[in-house]
């Protein structure tokens, strides 16, 4: 168990200011056992939401925090709340006695639901043992995250009330440019620069129409990306947003997509004002491989040779089947040997096929995008295993999903569509410009898409 040391200086104000915060409450420097064992009522302090305020009350916590007499130094006890334990429980598990446990959690129901809660809530609490380690420990002080940017603090005063506060920082929205090189793969590189899984993903899956991972991007290649956030006052991101832009550096060449609504939806062209998008996805499952290919095989259950119209990929029971392209549901039934079964109508003639699905969550004349997940991988039917069939016709001919020919040409746009994605584009690289000029190539700096750079 480390030993809480009051000289040690967090780096961040909003959830660490808990673990520092709550030792404010330690102010019981000088009063005796008998002072923390007098369970004076509860104070309820003000809701601190300045983020020089936490940071003056962090700094207070530190230089007041101290040993006790009786008592050893202060130790962090950091809990995690089990499956089917009660709060109270867990508060019990950082040594203090049952009717201590019971004011704390009593106290902590001021400010949040201490019943319904769930299990992996976390929480810091500092507790003082007896020096001659006769007696349940003595709580100094405990700090818990209630929220994104929100926390909570209980601590005791001098005369040992305890006090509770609601520490909560201010947060805004701004649009960032995160920016690096590429060491290691791309996924963990533009998560060092600040992105988000979600985010990240969406890069992933944005650039694996135009590069091959394995072979194009080497280390050191650049990229950029654009994308909305919230965070707090101290700077800590608590929520990513859009993608409006993304960048690559590889082969040679730069590689850029711009968000840009239209028709009522949005998607991802590229400078030209060609959608990125090919017509039909070459896998509509991630993370699988290819079991079984299109042509003549023998049949794993019926024993005998006969032809295997489509591509199967091997994946867990569950994973999400996504639609190869924009169209309308034809069929979401069971089709015997393929089990639960999906069939797609594309435009100019084109359909897919996805079956052995654990289940379907579209409906027959639904209309569906790319990239919709349509159903889940599964093994009904005549199927040994999970894993996706996955079959393409052509004007109601089989091709093999491998080979086939699909149209790659996206939307491009025209007219009024064009100028208005010219004007986006062009508020963009401003922004990127003005940025990289005042901040030196940062790995992060704040945009103004008005054309500011902040």
């Amino acid at each position: 168990m480390p030993q809480f040391d009051p000289r040690l200086t967090p780096t961040r104000y909003g959830p660490v200011i808990l673990g520092a915060a709550a030792i404010t409450l330690s102010a019981v420097a000088g009063a005796g056992v008998s002072a923390l064992l007098n369970h004076a009522p509860a104070r309820k302090v003000a809701a601190v939401r300045s983020a020089a305020s936490i940071k003056a009350l962090e700094h207070q916590a530190f230089v007041e925090a101290g040993a006790r007499p009786g008592l050893a130094a202060a130790e962090t006890v950091p809990v995690q709340v089990r499956r089917g334990e009660t709060l109270e429980a867990a508060v019990e598990r950082t040594g203090v006695g049952s009717e201590e446990a019971r004011i704390i959690v009593r106290t902590l129901a001021q400010a949040f639901d201490t019943v319904n809660i769930k299990a992996g809530l976390a929480f810091q609490a500092a507790v003082a043992k007896p020096r001659n380690r006769q007696g349940p420990a003595q709580l100094v002080g405990l700090s818990m995250k209630t929220g994104p940017a929100s926390t909570i603090t209980l601590s005791r005063t001098f005369d040992g009330a305890l006090k509770l506060r609601e520490l909560e920082e201010q947060v805004r929205e701004e649009t960032t440019v995160a920016q690096g090189e590429i060491n290691g793969s791309l996924y963990e590189s533009t998560m060092k620069a600040g992105a988000s899984p979600q985010l990240t993903a969406q890069v992933v899956k944005l650039m694996g129409a135009k590069l091959d991972f394995s072979r194009d991007i080497q280390a050191g290649d650049g990229f950029r990306l654009v994308f909305d956030r919230k965070l707090t006052e101290s700077g800590r991101t608590i929520e990513t947003g859009r993608l409006r832009y993304v960048e690559i550096d590889a082969k040679g060449k730069t590689t850029k997509f711009f968000r840009f609504a239209h028709d009522g939806q949005e998607d991802y062209f590229d400078e030209s004002g060609k959608n990125t998008k090919g017509f039909l996805l070459r896998t509509p499952v991630d993370g699988a491989r290819i079991t079984s290919s299109f042509g003549a095989r023998r049949h794993p259950i019926l024993g005998y040779t006969r032809m295997h119209p489509g591509i199967d990929f091997g994946a867990p029971k569950g994973t999400p089947v996504y639609a190869a392209g924009d169209g309308v549901v034809a069929e979401s039934r069971w089709a015997g040997g393929y089990g639960n079964w999906v069939k797609i109508n594309h435009n100019g003639g084109w359909s897919t096929g996805y079956g052995h699905l654990s289940r379907f969550v579209v409906r027959a004349g639904q209309r569906v995008r790319q990239g919709q997940v349509v159903a889940y991988v599964g093994s009904t039917g005549l199927s040994t295993g999970p894993h996706l069939h996955y079959e393409i016709w052509i004007k109601g001919k089989k091709v093999n999903p491998k080979g086939a020919k699909v149209p790659q040409g996206g939307t491009e746009l025209s007219g009024a569509q064009m100028a208005a994605f010219k004007a986006e584009k062009s508020r963009i690289e401003s922004s990127l410009a003005r940025a990289a000029i005042r901040s030196g190539h940062p790995q992060m700096a704040s945009l103004d898409l008005r054309g500011r750079a902040r």
